[in-house]
């Protein structure tokens, strides 16, 4: 039997209900607050994220599905959602628009990693990007939305993680003092992170290795040294959260693991879901349009992961009482006549966009009121011989069992 690949999963029907309500009040507190949504293709050139997220990182470095086309081009599909927002922006001229500009998506992501619990090699994101915008208060909007979405989907045990990573005038002295402290301790890191150690030393306090997460608890931490300008601009985000009283704790060792952040980043994190614990990520990248061809622009931004933010709540019992659609109507008919008439009326009714089930199984009479009490029908309609000779129907509801007769003609118009 042919199976599913590995690090995929099939959203079946029975699932949808929970990504709808979760997507749903995702898309309306985005829409809230002046987002317009954006669709980018699903693959995109190699060059684009080898350029803008960094060929330092693990993505690029090992998670990227990439493949040659007919035409000899190098194609990837999209590991992450910003760079692919970002050339749209450069592309389209949306510097021309009335700044900021404000986008969202919802997408499927694409990274070849080892499979654990919340984490998969097809995955949904929802995110942000604001451009344009280089004031604190822009971090602390898009960070507000987080919590404005977390708060209506019922979720308080999530903890927001803050940072800086400064800037190109101030990190690179961290840089330095991280490649001092960490090449007299080159012997107790992972080869990755050797190799990272000269090209690209933040990179290793994204490692996920235990040996390099104990070395990285001494080193240097970032927050010490700032430049002016972006400590200044952390004191301001911290204050902007601090006045709408949104709880944060501040992790110099948060450094993102993607290499156009600057300034802000940041981390909301579920202690219920593993070690894959951060269901949403994101941060400053004022560098990224550049690199990628544009203007200067300064732009923050977020992603959220559905199937993290789906286990979260499953764990906390958030889903339990949601359920598939259930009919508003279920027409029963025997004989070729009723069966046409209910298929009318069932038509009618569902240009409308009400919910109606009919038979289309042969069943007896009895079975379909079997299954129209199965599938949760409200109501229902025996439709036979004797109904289309009088014109008139028994409209019983199922929940206590009450019967109300009614015009034929008039049942459309009931719903």
């Amino acid at each position: 039997m042919i199976t599913v690949p590995v690090g995929t999963k099939d959203i079946l029907p029975s699932e949808r209900p929970a990504w709808d309500y979760i997507c749903n009040i995702i898309h309306d507190t985005f829409k809230a607050y002046g987002f317009g949504e954006i669709r980018t293709p699903v693959f995109e050139a190699t060059e684009l994220f080898s350029r803008g997220v960094g060929d330092t990182t693990d993505v690029v470095e090992k998670q990227m599905y990439t493949f040659e086309d007919k035409g000899g081009r190098s194609l990837t599909l999209r590991p992450e959602g910003t760079a692919g927002v970002v050339r749209s922006y450069i592309e389209n001229g949306m510097a021309s628009l009335p700044q900021p500009v404000k986008i969202f998506y919802d997408m499927p992501i694409y990274r070849y990693e080892k499979k654990q619990k919340g984490r998969y090699r097809e995955f949904t994101q929802c995110g942000v990007e604001l451009f344009g915008a280089a004031g604190a208060n822009a971090d602390v909007e898009v960070i507000a939305m987080v919590n404005t979405i977390l708060t209506r989907l019922g979720i308080s045990d999530i903890q927001l993680v803050i940072n800086s990573i400064g800037c190109p005038n101030c990190r690179p002295q961290y840089n330095d003092m991280l490649k001092s402290y960490f090449s007299d301790n080159e012997d107790k890191l992972c080869d990755t992170c050797k190799g990272r150690l000269q090209r690209n030393p933040l990179r290793i306090l994204d490692c996920k290795s235990h040996d390099c997460n104990c070395l990285a608890e001494n080193c240097p931490k970032i927050t010490d040294h700032l430049c002016p300008e972006c400590a200044e601009h952390f004191e301001q985000v911290k204050a902007g959260l601090d006045a709408l009283g949104i709880k944060y704790v501040v992790d110099p060792y948060v450094v993102r693991g993607l290499d156009y952040y600057s300034k802000t980043v940041f981390e909301f994190i579920s202690t219920g879901i593993g070690s894959q614990g951060a269901v949403c990520a994101g941060g400053r990248y004022d560098g990224l349009v550049e690199i990628l061809g544009g203007a200067h622009t300064p732009a923050v931004g977020f992603a959220m992961g559905i199937e993290r933010m789906l286990l979260h709540m499953e764990s906390c019992g958030l889903l339990d009482n949601l359920s598939a659609p259930k009919p508003r109507l279920y027409i029963a008919a025997m004989g070729q006549q009723a069966v046409m008439e209910a298929e009318r009326i069932a038509y009618s009714l569902r240009t409308k966009g009400v919910y109606v089930e009919t038979d289309i199984m042969n069943r007896s009479f009895k079975a379909q009121f079997k299954y129209a009490d199965k599938i949760g029908a409200e109501y229902t309609i025996a439709l036979g011989d004797n109904e289309l000779a009088s014109g008139t129907v028994n409209l019983k509801r199922m929940s206590d069992g009450t019967v109300q007769p009614v015009k034929l003609c008039n049942v459309v118009d009931m719903f």
